[in-house]
C-alpha cells in the first residue's frame, strides 16, 4: 500500500481534506468567536481512551516528558467528528465545488501570491517535476495560500477522531506520529495546529505523511511546513506527488468539448488513447489538438451538456493527495486560472430550480439589500442562504420554503 498524505484510499496514511479550500478555520464563526465544539469538552471514556493510548505510545518510543508536554490542555473536540461526516468536495456539485474554492478574489489573491512564490515553487519544480502551478493550486485550496493554516490542536483532533473510532486506526497511526514531531525536535505542541483532521502547514500534510515525506529544501535544519516561508512545506507536497508516481512533463488533463450525441462512454473505467478520443470527435475546448499522455478518461461530473474534461495520469496522482473527483478537477482549473487562464469555456447551465449560477448569486445579492443576510454572493445555496430566503418569504406573507426560484429572483430585482 502507498502513503498517502490525507486521503483515506490508501491505507494507514490515509485522508480526506480537511477543510475544503483554505485550512482549518472551521472553528472559527462569522462573528469571529470560538465555536464550543472546537474547545475540549469533558468526556470521560475519551479521557480512558487517552490513558490507554499513553500506555501503547510509550512502549513505542514516546517519552512521558513529551506525552505530557503533548497533551498539556488538549482534550474531546466535538465539532471534529461532525466535519468527519461532512466534507463538501463529496457533498457538492461540481459547480458549486469551483465557485467555493476559485472565486474572482480568490484567483486575484493566488496570482500575486503565486508571483510573490515564484523563485521557490521553480526551484521546487526542477527538484521533483511538479509543475509550480499545480503547487501553488494545492496552496491555494489547501491553506489561501497560506493564509488559513488552520487553528485546531493537531493532538486534539486526532485523538477524538481516534477514540471515536470509525477510522480509529487511521487517526490513532497520525496521533503517534503528530508526538514523534514533537519528540524529535521539528515542532513544539504550540505550533501542531491545523484543520479538523489534524492536517497542518502550508499544504496541508497529516502527521503519516509528513514523517514519511517531509523536507529540509531550504537547509536551515528543520522540516518546517509551519512557518511563514512555505518552501520546505512546498518541496514535501512536491516529493509526495513525485513518489506517488507523478509524470515530469505531463498535464492533469484539461477541458473538452464532446461532439453531438457522444454516447462513447464516461467515467474512470473507460480509457482510451487520445488519437482514439480524437477519432469520435473530442476537441479541447481552448482549441488545438489532443495531447498525447498515455490513455485517458472522460468525467463529466454533472452529465452531458456540461463542462467535461480529458483526464490523464497525473490525474490520479493529485488524487493521491485527496481522493476527490471534485478536489482533483478544482486543483487543475486553479492551477490554470493561477498561469493566466481563463474561465471554463462551457457553461454548467440552470439547475433544477431554472437559475443558473449568476442568477443565484443575483439572488444572494437581492436578499441581502433586502435586510436578510445570504453570505457572500458565490451562488453556492447553502444553509445561509435557505434561511434568508425564509426570512424574505416570511416577511411578503409568502409559503415559506427556503427554494431559490425565478419567481423569488423577479421580486429581488
Amino acid at each position: 500500500m502507498q502513503v498517502s498524505r490525507r486521503n483515506f484510499t490508501l491505507g494507514a496514511s490515509a485522508f480526506v481534506l480537511a477543510g475544503c479550500s483554505g485550512g482549518g478555520t472551521a472553528q472559527v464563526s462569522s462573528a469571529g468567536k470560538t465555536d464550543p465544539a472546537f474547545l475540549p469538552q469533558p468526556n470521560a471514556s475519551y479521557d480512558a481512551w487517552v490513558a490507554n493510548f499513553k500506555t501503547r505510545a510509550q512502549s513505542r518510543g514516546i517519552s512521558s516528558a513529551t506525552l505530557s508536554a503533548a497533551f498539556r490542555g488538549q482534550g474531546y473536540l466535538p465539532g471534529v467528528i461532525e466535519r468527519d461526516r461532512n466534507q463538501t468536495e463529496f457533498k457538492r456539485s461540481l459547480e458549486d465545488y469551483l465557485a467555493i474554492v476559485a472565486p474572482e478574489e480568490k484567483v486575484s489573491i493566488g496570482r500575486k501570491a503565486y508571483a510573490g512564490q515564484r523563485k521557490a515553487l521553480s526551484q521546487v519544480e526542477a527538484q521533483y517535476g511538479v509543475p509550480s502551478n499545480v503547487l501553488a493550486s494545492i496552496w491555494g485550496l489547501e491553506s489561501y495560500f497560506g493564509t488559513k493554516r488552520g487553528t485546531i490542536p493537531v493532538i486534539s483532533a486526532t485523538s477524538t477522531l481516534a477514540w471515536e473510532g470509525r477510522r480509529g486506526r487511521f487517526f490513532e497511526s497520525n496521533l503517534m506520529n503528530a508526538l514523534r514531531i514533537v519528540q524529535s525536535g521539528d515542532a513544539k505542541p504550540s505550533q501542531l495546529v491545523g484543520s479538523w483532521a489534524g492536517a497542518m502547514g502550508h499544504t496541508q500534510l497529516i502527521p503519516d505523511a509528513y514523517q514519511a515525506h517531509a523536507v529540509d529544501f531550504d537547509g536551515d535544519g528543520k522540516r518546517d511546513i509551519w512557518s511563514n516561508n512555505p518552501i520546505d512545506a512546498f518541496a514535501t507536497t512536491a516529493r509526495f506527488l513525485q513518489k506517488a508516481g507523478w509524470r515530469k512533463g505531463q498535464l492533469w488533463g484539461l477541458e473538452v468539448i464532446l461532439p453531438s450525441g457522444f454516447d462513447a462512454g464516461i467515467g474512470h473505467n473507460n480509457k482510451r488513447s487520445a488519437d482514439s478520443w480524437r477519432a469520435l470527435g473530442v476537441k479541447p475546448a481552448a482549441g488545438g489538438s489532443l495531447p498525447n499522455h498515455g490513455t485517458a478518461a472522460i468525467l463529466a461530473p454533472m452529465g452531458k451538456g456540461t463542462p467535461a474534461f480529458l483526464v490523464f495520469h497525473n490525474f490520479n496522482m493529485i488524487k493521491r493527495y485527496n481522493p476527490s473527483d471534485n478536489y482533483a478537477l478544482g486543483v487543475g482549473y486553479m492551477a490554470g486560472l493561477l498561469a493566466g487562464g481563463g474561465p471554463l469555456k462551457t457553461p454548467f447551465g440552470r439547475d433544477k430550480n431554472g437559475l443558473d449560477l449568476n442568477d443565484r448569486k443575483a439572488l444572494q445579492s437581492g436578499l441581502t439589500r433586502a435586510g436578510f443576510d445570504a453570505g457572500r454572493p458565490d451562488g453556492v445555496i447553502g444553509k445561509k442562504t435557505e434561511a434568508a430566503i425564509r426570512g424574505f418569504e416570511a416577511s411578503k406573507g409568502l409559503p415559506v420554503t427556503g427554494t431559490p426560484s425565478v419567481s423569488l429572483l423577479k421580486l429581488l430585482r
